[in-house]
């Protein structure tokens, strides 16, 4: 079963929409064994596609918890807390887990262990009468690190980037993250600074 389904998942359009995906991606059966996989993923596992299949989501990723047992991933007591490995659950049972941040232990021999911060999505799927789901972890570590890190001025709130430069929070998130900003106002600072045109502000709310 395993060769017949890799090779049917092997196909050149399947193979081309996988690793155009830049995060990792894995397609796993409801224990988390893995059935496929994208390039982005390669950099847990190694070169050796073969012995990546069929192994469990925790050994893949060096999760800490699954080097706790013999059995590996899924049998150590904190693998039922496991963020993906519940998700994958909820996803096949018919319920739409949310996309959420999760942090993994992981560790690779010889080295101590890191915490790793994921960005996860899980969404389930039928193939070849099997019930599959597809985990992607988008790495969001230089995020959470950013947001922890940012220096601010307790009065005026501007923020300072690496060459020493104050400006402000907008246009340090803008050039850093991309983000968009929408501007509004709360409903504290329209009673404060605009009461003539606060019936019109909670209105623009509603819409």
């Amino acid at each position: 079963m395993k060769n017949e389904l890799s090779a049917t998942f092997g196909s050149e359009y399947h193979r081309m929409l996988l690793d155009a995906m830049p995060s990792t991606v894995l397609v796993v059966e409801e224990d988390v064994r893995i059935v496929d996989f994208n390039v982005a993923a390669q950099k847990f596992l190694g070169e050796n596609r073969e012995i990546a299949l069929q192994r469990r989501a925790g050994e893949m990723l060096y999760c800490l918890h699954s080097t706790e047992t013999p059995e590996g991933c899924g049998h150590s007591k904190e693998c039922s807390q496991c963020p993906i490995r519940n998700s994958v659950r909820s996803a096949l049972d018919g319920q739409t887990p949310p996309r959420q941040t999760v942090k993994l232990e992981l560790i690779t021999p010889g080295q101590e262990p890191v915490e790793a911060v994921f960005m996860l999505t899980v969404a389930p799927f039928a193939f070849d009468q099997r019930r599959l789901a597809l985990v992607i972890l988008e790495d969001i570590r230089e995020l959470t690190m950013l947001r922890q890190m940012i220096p601010i001025c307790a009065h005026c709130k501007q923020v300072r980037d690496d060459a020493d430069y104050w400006q402000g929070v907008e246009s340090y998130l803008e050039l850093n993250l991309d983000i968009d900003f929408r501007h509004s106002l709360c409903p504290h600072c329209a009673e404060q600074f605009f009461p003539e045109h606060l019936q019109e502000f909670r209105q623009g709310e509603k819409d």
